[in-house]
């Protein structure tokens, strides 16, 4: 089986080595993509090919930023020969809107299956394969990918429903994360940094510790998330007064990528709260 994953990124590169690890021939394109790209795709065994390539492929998974994820289906669809019929999985961060934009971007030949992956790359042949939820006309088809090393669930309801999981599910764990950094910064600057890590200490452990294993891997993240939380905000609807809380929340991954790209200043405030150890007794 040929699979396509166009622009592999650090998800892509993971699912592309689980898939070749299961005997497949996967595609991505590496041309102006960064050393690192480069270097994950050979090590993920995936192959360098042009878009007409890529275009040719049986099953294209589309794994890219969110603001690429329509652009990147009206390329593949102007690559695509006449009569093409591969299976074509949106797996992007999403709103439903979008993912219903981009199945009409595509041929009608088309087999299309709307998707959201759930869960961490994996970065060892041992690590666990993220989750990933389909819907739409063709996600019956796409559950023959669990053949393939992938974990794959179907969702009732047409397209839109795996992406409108994926909007619900990225709220709540990094509309969290968001959350809970901008109050660890606040505490950092009146000074209050040691109080509140003890009463948390005392009386939230458990989100103290999810704090710790989970907000210094957003740094780095954080400039992908921007796109993703807005696109959450669209899903809630702008009429609605919650959405301004992942619009809100888009600004505030964009300030953290900035200062993760300059001094810094920020990060070390929180990196200084969870690696506290100077806890207040009572």
């Amino acid at each position: 089986m040929i699979y396509a994953i166009p622009l592999a990124g650090e998800m892509g590169a993971g699912i592309g080595a689980a898939l070749v690890r299961s005997g497949n021939t996967v595609l991505t394109c590496v041309e102006g993509r960064s050393q690192a790209t480069r270097l994950r795709a050979v090590d993920a065994g995936m192959q360098d090919a042009s878009f007409t390539d890529l275009a040719r492929a049986d099953i294209i998974l589309s794994i890219v930023p969110p603001s690429l994820a329509l652009d990147m289906a009206k390329n593949i669809a102007q690559a695509m020969p006449d009569g093409a019929a591969p299976l074509y999985v949106d797996l992007n961060a999403v709103n439903p809107q979008t993912v219903r934009q981009i199945e009409a971007a595509l041929p009608d030949s088309v087999r299309f299956a709307d998707g959201s992956i759930i869960g961490a790359a994996p970065k060892t042949s041992d690590a666990k394969i993220p989750r990933f939820y389909v819907s739409g006309p063709a996600a019956g088809e796409a559950l023959a990918l669990r053949d393939h090393g992938l974990d794959i669930e179907p969702l009732d309801g047409g397209t839109g429903a795996a992406s409108a999981l994926k909007m619900c599910y990225g709220a709540l764990t990094k509309g969290n994360a968001a959350l809970t950094a901008a109050i660890l910064m606040a505490a950092e600057r009146e000074g209050v940094g040691a109080a509140l890590h003890a009463e948390m200490e005392d009386s939230q452990r458990a989100r103290l510790t999810a704090a710790e294993n989970f907000i210094p891997s957003v740094y780095a993240k954080a400039y992908r998330w921007v796109a993703e939380m807005e696109h959450i905000a669209a899903f809630l609807g702008e009429n609605r007064a919650e959405a301004g809380i992942w619009a809100s929340a888009a600004t505030f991954y964009q300030h953290m990528a900035d200062d993760y790209e300059g001094d810094r200043a920020e990060i070390d405030a929180i990196d200084r709260f969870l690696a506290r150890d100077d806890k207040l007794r009572r």
